[in-house]
């Protein structure tokens, strides 16, 4: 079963490191044909986004700095996407510096007049630590997160009142230190977990998607009771939030959902999983789309011996929600499970992968069906 803080995705790429947005009425204004690539984005036509960059370039459409950033920053990513990493990192050296001059806006006043400050992308950022990694060089990837948080608490340091760029950059560290958190765990590196989270924590930072991997962490190192107390302080978190508080990434919706799932984890820990189905029964009534109770859902009614309903939900899922439960990690359980329940599983997989073909975004592994 898969840890219930699944790893962090790039933000939506902006035009700047700290966008002044009420400035502009849409996205468009901000680079060329902006909500374009967006809507390509959120779709997943990573391939279309390729075509619609190559095409902007070879036109020569992209008539200022930051508009050449900005596609870059999606070309990097839908490279990325689509498991093409040794292009994203050809693309992304052509950005010789991050801090250059010639990528900050008072560079450039005739077309920038009275805006200052870098404008490469957050998410650019991001992808020059995560893509080395991607490619084998962990080290040098995890340098460069280090790096990066290192940055973004420089712009913390440098925000004198809360503010809606304070915010933003708070929830950057927390999106960075996810990223770090996250490649450590997946080395089994628990120690050096524990202290990063315990540290931010010390600092204030009550984060319920970093307490709840706390949690988690403490689960794998036999601490039970320390784990109960972590996802105890979440469940405060919500009851703090609905008398105003303002948490970290997450909405109401997914501190509720997060609050079960980590029930849901302590009674699969006692092996109770019927208690365990009803907390994650609660997440998909208030949110459809919460793939990992519905994922986990499933799992447990496969340990409850009953195949059956284990396999509709995970069926029942893709029919209503395809383009958000269509996920490696459940449609390989559900394809094991076909292998369980079926002797003719090959043609129901076969089936499957066809209704993938014509539905998935461009960076799904059809390899998960295991044909």
């Amino acid at each position: 079963m898969d840890a219930d803080t699944p790893d962090p995705q790039p933000e939506p790429v902006s035009s700047s490191a700290d966008p002044l947005s009420n400035q502009f009425g849409s996205l468009n204004d901000l680079a060329h044909e902006l909500a374009s690539l967006q809507d390509l984005a959120n779709r997943g036509s990573w391939r279309s986004i390729l075509d619609k960059v190559a095409r902007a370039r070879s036109q020569s459409l992209l008539n200022t700095p930051h508009d050449h950033l900005t596609y870059l920053a999606y070309n990097v990513l839908a490279l990325a996407k689509l498991r093409r990493f040794k292009d994203a990192l050809t693309e992304i050296d052509t950005v010789d510096d991050f801090d250059s001059h010639h990528y900050r806006y008072e560079t450039y006043p005739k077309i920038y007049p009275n805006r200052y400050g870098s404008m490469v992308p957050f998410s650019l950022r991001w992808l020059h630590a995560l893509i080395p990694i991607k490619l084998g060089n962990r080290q040098q990837g995890l340098d460069r997160f280090y790096m990066l948080l290192d940055f973004v608490r420089g712009k913390l340091k440098e925000k004198q009142d809360y503010d809606i760029s304070t915010k933003m950059w708070r929830k950057r560290e927390i999106f960075v230190m996810n990223g770090i958190i996250s490649e450590h765990l997946k080395n089994k590196e628990f120690g050096v977990c524990l202290d990063l989270i315990k540290d931010l924590v010390s600092r204030g930072n009550l984060d319920p998607v970093l307490l709840s991997k706390l949690g988690y962490i403490q689960m794998q190192i036999g601490d039970l009771e320390g784990a109960k107390g972590s996802f105890d302080r979440v469940e405060k978190l919500l009851n703090e939030r609905n008398a105003g508080g303002d948490y970290g990434l997450l909405s109401e919706v997914e501190l509720r959902n997060q609050v079960n799932r980590n029930k849901a984890l302590v009674y699969l820990v006692g092996k109770d999983y019927v208690s365990a189905v009803r907390e994650y029964e609660e997440c998909i009534e208030r949110d459809p789309m919460d793939a990992v109770a519905i994922n986990n859902k499933a799992l447990c009614l496969m340990y409850l011996r009953d195949l059956s309903d284990s396999i509709k939900v995970l069926e029942n899922s893709l029919e209503r929600v395809p383009t958000v439960a269509l996920n490696e990690t459940l449609v390989v359980n559900l394809c094991s499970m076909y292998e369980l329940a079926y002797v003719n599983h090959s043609d129901i997989k076969r089936t499957l992968s066809n209704w993938i073909a014509r539905v998935a975004p461009d960076d799904f592994d059809s390899s998960s069906t295991r044909i």
